[in-house]
């Protein structure tokens, strides 16, 4: 329909606005065409339309060019914001991820050191008694 060279955004953009003049134009009439070339005063439209746009370099469709460019534009930077936001994102979870991290040592030395004085107050006295016996023994056996 046109040189390869075209912009593709114009191209759709000049079938956009042929469609949108035809169903405006001839919408109700569409269903009920009896014969070939029922629409054919359409064609004056076309041609002028075509007019319009075989020049890319025309204000008109720079204008166009430039809103559809503004249009990505905008998306583009929304994506990057998004991405800049998850990035942030990730950033606060990799500092969470670290102080759970050193919490959870010091929670296991704690609990190393529980255990150990657990340990402590259950074979202290145990400890202590036989101790004592075997001190007595001995103390026995060399005064005796």
């Amino acid at each position: 329909m046109c040189d390869r060279s075209y912009p593709k955004k114009l191209a759709f953009q000049y079938l956009e606005d042929l469609k949108n003049e035809f169903e405006r134009t001839n919408g109700s009439q569409i269903e009920t065409a009896a014969r070939p070339y029922a629409f054919i005063k359409f064609d004056t439209f076309i041609q002028k339309t075509k007019k319009l746009y075989q020049d890319t370099r025309t204000q008109r469709n720079i204008s166009k060019l430039n809103d559809e460019l503004y249009e990505v534009h905008q998306i583009m930077t929304r994506n990057v914001q998004e991405v800049l936001g998850v990035g942030e994102k990730l950033d606060q979870v990799s500092q969470m991820s670290s102080r759970l991290t050193s919490e959870s040592r010091i929670y296991a030395d704690k609990a190393k050191d529980l255990n150990r004085q657990a340990l402590i107050r259950k074979w202290a006295p145990v400890a202590i008694v036989l101790g004592v016996v075997i001190l007595f023994f001995w103390l026995r056996t060399k005064i005796w």
